[in-house]
């Protein structure tokens, strides 16, 4: 199954603001009309209630927003670049990896149709129209486009159910499901019949909920070994948990607490989810000589059974009445899991946050607004040169050189331009 996938995606580069002067007949002082750049593109996800799985994913792991367009005269501006939006599936969750192998949550797809934003575009650069002044009315200077964001993105699929089957493999959950509900899991003898989570909807009177199989969990399953992690988080979205047990198992007692134990150590959380215990395969031979027994055990545990053969359907009807119950007691809010950072974004307003710091005997600004107009000039010219006063006042930088103590003769460098204070 495909519900665990890892894709980068780049956002568009936003277009470049141009140098142009009007020019007409009869117009002597045309002035200057160099239009803006377009914004580039987002990255949107969106949940489709349509899919099932990341399997669109699987052949492909870049994804690209489209481009800003440059801007042209006559103040024309660029247009925007596409936004590329990527469909999954309700319940998917976006991971940013960065620098942390854990990865920080930047979208949570849980309502269907709704887009979120996981890389931005990067935003147009002005055109020479926004830097005249009174003492520059022919600015031969345009700003760059800012370049897109690029994520490396995490996309885990995780299941929405209201009730989530789990228990040790061949314990009955397959046979269950397909007693219960509409739903035809593969059912098999022998271990990991079911490779993937199977939904399917219980319907008792005129209500109903969904209800999803876990594949078989194993000692060691929250270490990743059997299926491991690939199916524990289904369970995270789950508000109610069917624990089946195989009342033919020499301790069906002991089998129940090995299974919540590893639920346990992959997240307390989910131990804590509210639980009906089925001890399933009551028709069997072998259970009916030790059924007094079983009883007892988990009396004297004080652990509330149910005695059920899904084969049969003896006792499902109860016990999915019971789930019913537990289910109109519990928040819908409430889907305790694995806690998973989210991420914080401070957006700095435009133009502010210039910094100086010195290597060696030059001042090396950091200022992204100046680097963006100084990367696209020719620096040869010393008209241009001494029209950067203007957005060197603009952007704080002359503040942050004079507190940084420069002094005339100095060298300053922002980015690639390199000049005399």
């Amino acid at each position: 199954m495909y519900d665990n996938v890892e894709i980068t995606v780049k956002a568009g580069d936003g277009g470049d603001g141009i140098v142009s002067f009007r020019r007409e007949k009869y117009v002597p002082f045309g002035g200057p009309d160099g239009g803006d750049g377009g914004d580039g593109g987002d990255v949107v996800i969106v949940a489709d209630p349509g899919l099932t799985s990341l399997k669109l994913f699987r052949n492909r792991g870049n994804y690209r927003a489209g481009k800003g367009g440059n801007g042209m005269g006559r103040k024309r501006h660029g247009k925007k670049g596409k936004d590329l939006v990527l469909s999954v599936p309700v319940g998917t969750v976006a991971l940013d990896k960065g620098e942390d192998d854990g990865g920080v949550l930047i979208a949570d797809c849980v309502q269907a149709g709704k887009q979120e934003l996981v890389a931005r575009g990067g935003r147009g650069g002005q055109g020479n129209t926004h830097f005249v002044s009174s003492t520059n009315q022919a600015p031969r200077i345009a700003q760059k486009g800012d370049t897109g964001e690029t994520r490396n993105l995490v996309l885990e699929m995780r299941l929405i159910a209201d009730v989530g089957v789990i228990g040790f493999p061949n314990a009955g959950k397959s046979t269950l499901l397909a007693k219960a509900s509409a739903a035809r899991p593969k059912i098999a003898d022998y271990p990991f019949t079911t490779l993937e989570p199977v939904l399917g909807v219980v319907e008792i009177g005129i209500k109903s909920f969904v209800i999803a199989e876990i594949p078989g969990l194993i000692e060691g399953a929250h270490l990743g070994k059997g299926l491991g992690h690939d199916f524990l988080r289904h369970i995270i979205r789950t508000r109610v948990l069917i624990h089946i047990v195989d009342g033919s198992s020499d301790s069906p007692v002991e089998n129940m607490i090995r299974v919540n134990t590893e639920l346990s150590l992959f997240d307390p959380a989910l131990a804590d989810k509210p639980q009906l215990v089925a001890v399933n395969k009551i028709d069997l031979p072998r259970t009916q000589e030790r059924l007094t027994d079983i009883r007892k055990d988990f009396r004297d545990s004080g652990i509330p059974a149910f005695f059920i053969s899904a084969a049969t359907g003896e006792g499902v009807e109860k016990l999915m009445a019971e789930a019913m119950k537990m289910l109109e007691k519990t928040d819908e809010s409430i889907t305790a899991g694995k806690e998973v950072a989210r991420a914080v974004f401070r957006p700095q307003p435009g133009g502010a946050g210039a910094s100086v710091h010195k290597e060696g005997d030059t001042f090396v600004v950091e200022s992204p607004e100046l680097e963006r107009i100084v990367s696209g000039l020719d620096m040869t010219g010393l008209e241009v040169r001494q029209q950067l006063r203007i957005p060197l006042g603009r952007y704080g930088v002359n503040r942050a050189l004079e507190k940084a103590g420069i002094k005339p003769g100095d060298r300053v460098r922002c980015g690639d331009f390199e000049w005399e204070w």
